[in-house]
């Protein structure tokens, strides 16, 4: 079985740090692909080990991504 799931991917520093805002799990690596594969393994380690009861009081299913223009100044 798999789930989709969103990912948001940032550089901090010299490392790109990734979010999964449906479970509250993240990760880093030193590119956006190491990024985004070590979310996923976060992810899927975060699945298989908490409890059906953490996984549903963790998951955000009303999570969205949008963008918005901002006035400055």
């Amino acid at each position: 079985m798999s789930h989709e799931t969103m990912a948001i991917i940032q550089r901090e520093g010299k490392r790109f740090v990734a979010f999964c805002p449906e479970f509250d799990v993240a990760s880093q690596g030193a590119s956006v692909e190491q990024a985004r594969a070590n979310l996923a393994e976060a992810v899927e380690l975060f699945l298989e080990t908490a409890s059906g009861e953490e996984t549903l009081r963790r998951v955000n299913v009303q999570a969205r991504i949008t963008r918005r223009a901002v006035a400055v100044g």
